[in-house]
């Protein structure tokens, strides 16, 4: 079968007068016209059956988020489709193949290429809208949580924006793992949402997270902590956390800078780091990937774990589907289609 020459992509371009895009004035959302990327010798062509829609996107848009070197301009982060193509020195995927993607960028298209070693089946029962919406979030969960936060069935593990893709993600994984989730959530509907999916739920603009944590831990503090907000709840963060507990930051949606009490961190021999997961190597997001392969698809494909998928929009509804995904309402995931 022959490939096309040419696709449809989504990029962003600064509006007229802008030399670059900025949160007060982001970026238009155009599709245009792409040629179909050249295939590495270690690269797999996927045609996109969906892509799904991630917080980097939206950073992106605004200028919050510089698209890392030698990666693709066109947004999006995680994909599912078919194989249309290998590269010559790849021995682990056939054209036809049923799979998802973890990309540095790309996703917005109607094919992309990819390091074959990122790449992962699309988990048995799932349609492949469903699979490009939980590519992202499941390695971030497993890279985070699991990997660097060293997670042990028993944990308490306290998960900040608890309705969002990644915290609704991360609550299924914890209690699936045999962890005990905290999450916290804006709304009470939100909250509700987490304890549906097993979480201890806390809403933040009504109670203190810190003193609901001691009461619900037995004064034992949570000994993870998923952290998406940064600077705000920086000496929050701390005086929840348990002796030897394990802080990972993800993103700064409270700010990027915060007081800490260092003595606080050295008293509970406490672990503080940070990760991105976009700018890394072909052979790290590998190792990752094989994790969940390994621990997480199975809970997909005997429904212990659901992608919940909020709502999909086609390509050409990109503008629509952020105005839904910037929502405050919203919890799941948002996913564009081809």
């Amino acid at each position: 079968m022959s490939l096309p020459s040419k696709m449809q992509v989504v990029r962003f371009v600064p509006k007229a007068g802008n030399t670059k895009a900025t949160k007060q004035h982001p970026a238009e959302i155009r599709l245009e016209t792409a040629g179909v990327p050249n295939l590495g010798t270690h690269e797999v062509l996927i045609q996109v059956h969906a892509a799904g829609i991630n917080n980097a996107d939206l950073l992106q848009r605004s200028g919050g988020y510089n698209v890392p070197e030698g990666a693709s301009d066109v947004p999006g982060l995680e994909v599912a489709g078919t194989i249309a193509a290998v590269g010559h020195d790849v021995q682990t995927w056939n054209i036809g193949d049923r799979v998802g993607a973890l990309l540095a960028g790309g996703g917005y298209a109607e094919y992309v290429a990819v390091d074959a070693r990122q790449v992962v089946p699309a988990p048995d029962q799932l349609e492949l809208f469903e699979t490009a919406g939980i590519i992202e979030t499941t390695a971030t969960v497993w890279f985070n949580v699991f990997m660097t936060g060293q997670f042990q069935p028993g944990d308490w593990v306290l998960i900040h924006g608890g309705a969002g893709g990644i915290g609704t993600m991360a609550t299924q994984m914890v209690k699936a793992m045999g962890g005990k989730p905290i999450a916290t959530a804006g709304s009470d509907e939100k909250v509700a949402y987490t304890e549906f999916l097993g979480a201890q739920g806390i809403n933040y603009r009504t109670e203190n997270f810190v003193d609901r944590i001691e009461e619900l831990t037995e004064g034992h503090g949570v000994d993870i902590i998923l952290d998406i907000i940064g600077g705000q709840y920086a000496d929050d963060n701390m005086r929840a956390l348990a002796h030897r507990g394990r802080w990972v930051v993800i993103g700064s949606q409270g700010g990027i800078k915060g007081e800490l009490n260092f003595l606080r961190l050295m008293a509970k021999q406490a672990v503080l780091t940070g990760n991105l997961l976009r700018p890394r190597t072909a052979a790290e997001k590998g190792e990752i990937l094989k994790g969940v392969v390994e621990y997480i698809w199975p809970l997909f494909t005997d429904g212990t774990i659901d992608p919940l998928i909020a709502q999909t929009f086609p390509l050409a509804q990109t503008a629509a589907a952020y105005e839904r995904f910037s929502e405050s309402d919203r919890v799941g995931k948002i996913v564009l289609t081809m």
